[in-house]
């Protein structure tokens, strides 16, 4: 669960220097479910408006780095999900977690990871949302989700929102988010010992910084975190981002 703060004194687990800039989450709790309802359908429809105007996108770029945590756990991103055009004014990181029920080994998680993207109405619809980093289960079966968000009282909001959403899935006591104002997601990926605001929230070493790595024919790729499983679907599917761009040879 998220660290609380002595009275007086700095949360467990954040830096004395990073005291002024980090904001636990003072509700953990979700909203009424009346309201919860209404929001979630402002947001489907919302969402809906997204997908017409073709403003959702699904970038490769940072799909199947491992991001290290606070709490000695780590994960891979599976999925990006950024919203065209928006920009946050008013930058807050979010950080949702939860553990799902009943899913057992690395065929449901991996069949958890795909239909998830069904999902993305449900949040990208939500006002002051920017892009979410969708992380796989950690060594503890601990889920998150990463975002970027425009104001800090909408990332709550949604936060409170989406819980009873997590609630059908989740074991009970497993839900919990943390709200991080005047921070964008890369400022968390900072090197070790910077950026430990709380357990849960990420923390990259330097050495597990992305790195280019050059193939046999010398194109760039990314050294990729993924099962090894799913690495031989993702070929199968079709060549890469950088196979695809790759100019042709010319006999």
């Amino acid at each position: 669960m998220i660290a609380t703060s002595p009275p007086g004194g700095t949360p467990t687990g954040v830096p004395a220097r990073g005291r002024t800039d980090v904001t636990m989450t003072d509700e953990q709790s979700p909203l009424p479910r009346p309201e919860a309802a209404r929001a979630l359908q402002r947001c489907v429809l919302a969402s809906a408006r997204l997908l017409l105007r073709r403003r959702l996108r699904l970038p490769r770029r940072w799909v199947g780095t491992r991001l290290r945590f606070a709490d000695g756990t780590s994960a891979w991103i599976y999925r990006e999900t950024v919203v065209r055009g928006a920009v946050a004014e008013s930058p807050c990181a979010l950080v949702v977690r939860f553990r799902l029920r009943g899913v057992r080994g690395p065929t449901a998680h991996a069949a958890f990871r795909a239909e998830s993207l069904l999902n993305t109405p449900l949040f990208v619809g939500f006002p002051g949302f920017v892009a979410k980093w969708w992380l796989a289960a950690d060594e503890h079966g601990v889920y998150r989700g990463l975002y970027e968000w425009d104001g800090a009282d909408r990332a709550r909001a949604y936060a409170r929102a989406l819980w009873w959403v997590l609630a059908l899935v989740s074991v009970p006591g497993s839900i919990d988010y943390t709200v991080l104002p005047g921070r964008h997601r890369d400022d968390l990926l900072g090197p070790a010992g910077v950026g430990a605001v709380v357990a849960g929230a990420p923390l990259r070493s330097e050495n597990d910084r992305r790195r280019s790595v050059t193939q046999p024919d010398g194109a760039q790729g990314v050294r990729d975190h993924r099962p090894a499983r799913e690495r031989r679907w993702s070929l199968r599917k079709g060549p890469t981002d950088a196979a695809r761009h790759r100019p042709r040879a010319t006999p």
